[in-house]
Protein backbone atom coordinates (compact mmCIF):
# COMPACT_ATOMS: atom_id res chain seq x y z
CA UNK A 1 0.00 0.00 0.00
CA UNK A 2 2.46 1.71 0.76
CA UNK A 3 4.12 1.75 -2.73
CA UNK A 4 0.75 2.81 -3.78
CA UNK A 5 1.07 6.03 -2.23
CA UNK A 6 4.66 6.69 -3.16
CA UNK A 7 3.26 6.13 -6.95
CA UNK A 8 0.68 8.66 -6.29
CA UNK A 9 2.98 11.41 -5.07
CA UNK A 10 5.91 11.08 -7.32
CA UNK A 11 3.64 11.48 -10.34
CA UNK A 12 0.91 13.80 -9.42
CA UNK A 13 0.93 17.28 -7.97
CA UNK A 14 -0.36 18.41 -4.56
CA UNK A 15 -3.76 17.88 -5.69
CA UNK A 16 -3.69 14.50 -7.08
CA UNK A 17 -2.75 12.98 -3.59
CA UNK A 18 -5.55 14.31 -1.44
CA UNK A 19 -8.12 13.12 -4.59
CA UNK A 20 -6.19 9.69 -4.38
CA UNK A 21 -7.35 9.45 -0.66
CA UNK A 22 -10.93 10.48 -1.02
CA UNK A 23 -11.99 7.89 -3.44
CA UNK A 24 -9.99 4.90 -1.47
CA UNK A 25 -12.03 6.17 1.68
CA UNK A 26 -15.39 6.12 -0.68
CA UNK A 27 -14.60 2.81 -1.88
CA UNK A 28 -14.79 1.44 1.92
CA UNK A 29 -18.05 3.31 2.75
CA UNK A 30 -19.69 2.11 -0.57
CA UNK A 31 -18.31 -1.27 0.42
CA UNK A 32 -19.56 -1.10 3.90
CA UNK A 33 -22.96 -0.08 2.86
CA UNK A 34 -23.54 -2.58 -0.03
CA UNK A 35 -22.02 -5.68 1.85
CA UNK A 36 -21.41 -5.65 5.28
CA UNK A 37 -23.83 -3.93 6.66
CA UNK A 38 -26.76 -6.05 4.86
CA UNK A 39 -24.44 -9.06 5.94
CA UNK A 40 -24.52 -8.24 9.87
CA UNK A 41 -28.49 -7.48 9.73
CA UNK A 42 -29.10 -10.58 8.15
CA UNK A 43 -26.73 -12.40 10.64
CA UNK A 44 -28.89 -10.71 13.34
CA UNK A 45 -31.93 -11.38 12.31
CA UNK A 46 -30.77 -15.44 12.06
CA UNK A 47 -29.50 -15.19 15.37
CA UNK A 48 -32.59 -13.65 17.23
CA UNK A 49 -35.04 -16.49 15.34
CA UNK A 50 -32.45 -19.25 16.05
CA UNK A 51 -32.75 -17.87 20.04
CA UNK A 52 -36.57 -17.53 19.85
CA UNK A 53 -37.32 -20.93 19.45
CA UNK A 54 -39.17 -23.00 21.45
CA UNK A 55 -40.97 -26.39 22.09
CA UNK A 56 -43.98 -26.84 19.77
CA UNK A 57 -42.54 -24.45 17.02
CA UNK A 58 -42.72 -25.63 13.67
CA UNK A 59 -39.32 -25.50 11.43
CA UNK A 60 -37.93 -26.19 8.28
CA UNK A 61 -34.31 -26.97 8.48
CA UNK A 62 -32.21 -26.10 5.75
CA UNK A 63 -32.59 -29.71 3.87
CA UNK A 64 -36.43 -29.05 3.45
CA UNK A 65 -37.44 -31.27 6.00
CA UNK A 66 -40.55 -29.91 8.27
CA UNK A 67 -41.30 -30.69 11.57
CA UNK A 68 -42.07 -29.81 15.12
CA UNK A 69 -39.93 -29.10 18.02
CA UNK A 70 -39.51 -31.42 20.60
CA UNK A 71 -36.87 -30.40 22.57
CA UNK A 72 -33.54 -27.65 22.55
CA UNK A 73 -30.60 -28.25 24.07
CA UNK A 74 -28.45 -25.10 24.32
CA UNK A 75 -25.61 -26.18 25.79
CA UNK A 76 -25.01 -29.16 23.02
CA UNK A 77 -26.33 -26.86 20.25
CA UNK A 78 -28.80 -29.42 19.19
CA UNK A 79 -32.41 -29.59 18.52
CA UNK A 80 -34.64 -32.31 18.53
CA UNK A 81 -37.29 -32.53 15.48
CA UNK A 82 -40.46 -34.15 15.43
CA UNK A 83 -41.30 -35.48 12.08
CA UNK A 84 -44.56 -37.39 11.93
CA UNK A 85 -43.47 -39.91 14.57
CA UNK A 86 -39.94 -39.81 14.02
CA UNK A 87 -37.59 -37.82 16.32
CA UNK A 88 -34.48 -36.28 14.65
CA UNK A 89 -31.45 -34.35 16.29
CA UNK A 90 -30.31 -31.26 13.86
CA UNK A 91 -27.48 -28.91 14.99
CA UNK A 92 -29.42 -25.62 15.68
CA UNK A 93 -27.43 -24.02 12.60
CA UNK A 94 -29.51 -26.72 10.17
CA UNK A 95 -32.74 -24.67 10.85
CA UNK A 96 -33.68 -22.43 8.09
CA UNK A 97 -37.31 -21.34 8.96
CA UNK A 98 -39.03 -20.91 12.48
CA UNK A 99 -42.67 -20.54 12.67
CA UNK A 100 -44.13 -20.15 16.05
CA UNK A 101 -47.01 -22.53 17.07
CA UNK A 102 -49.59 -19.72 17.78
CA UNK A 103 -48.96 -18.51 14.09
CA UNK A 104 -49.18 -21.97 13.03
CA UNK A 105 -52.35 -23.04 14.73
CA UNK A 106 -54.07 -19.50 13.93
CA UNK A 107 -53.59 -20.04 9.90
CA UNK A 108 -56.43 -20.90 7.98
CA UNK A 109 -56.92 -24.02 6.32
CA UNK A 110 -57.81 -23.61 2.48
CA UNK A 111 -61.25 -25.17 1.96
CA UNK A 112 -61.34 -27.61 -0.93
CA UNK A 113 -63.23 -25.84 -3.77
CA UNK A 114 -66.34 -27.89 -5.27
CA UNK A 115 -65.82 -29.19 -8.82
CA UNK A 116 -68.68 -28.13 -10.90
CA UNK A 117 -68.96 -30.25 -14.52
CA UNK A 118 -71.51 -30.18 -17.34
CA UNK A 119 -73.88 -33.59 -17.34
CA UNK A 120 -74.69 -32.91 -21.09
CA UNK A 121 -70.40 -33.48 -22.08
CA UNK A 122 -70.75 -36.82 -20.00
CA UNK A 123 -70.77 -40.15 -21.57
CA UNK A 124 -71.36 -43.40 -19.76
CA UNK A 125 -69.75 -46.82 -20.27
CA UNK A 126 -71.00 -48.59 -23.64
CA UNK A 127 -72.67 -45.39 -24.74
CA UNK A 128 -71.33 -43.04 -27.59
CA UNK A 129 -70.72 -39.59 -27.25
CA UNK A 130 -73.43 -37.78 -29.53
CA UNK A 131 -71.93 -36.45 -32.60
CA UNK A 132 -73.64 -33.87 -35.40
CA UNK A 133 -72.30 -35.26 -38.50
CA UNK A 134 -74.68 -36.68 -40.63
CA UNK A 135 -72.60 -39.12 -42.78
CA UNK A 136 -71.43 -41.11 -39.29
CA UNK A 137 -75.38 -41.45 -38.88
CA UNK A 138 -75.89 -42.96 -42.02
CA UNK A 139 -73.57 -45.38 -41.48
CA UNK A 140 -74.70 -46.58 -38.65
CA UNK A 141 -77.89 -46.81 -40.41
CA UNK A 142 -76.70 -49.20 -43.07
CA UNK A 143 -74.80 -51.14 -40.30
CA UNK A 144 -78.12 -51.95 -38.71
CA UNK A 145 -80.10 -52.99 -41.66
CA UNK A 146 -77.49 -55.98 -42.38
Amino acid sequence: MSNLILAAQTNAGMGGNFSFLIIIILMFVVMYFTMIRPGKKQQNQRKTMLDGMKKGDRIVTIGGLHGVIDSIDTTAGTVVVDADGIFLTFNRTAIRDVHPAEAASETPVAEPKEETHDASSETTVGQEPASDDKKSDDADQKDDQK
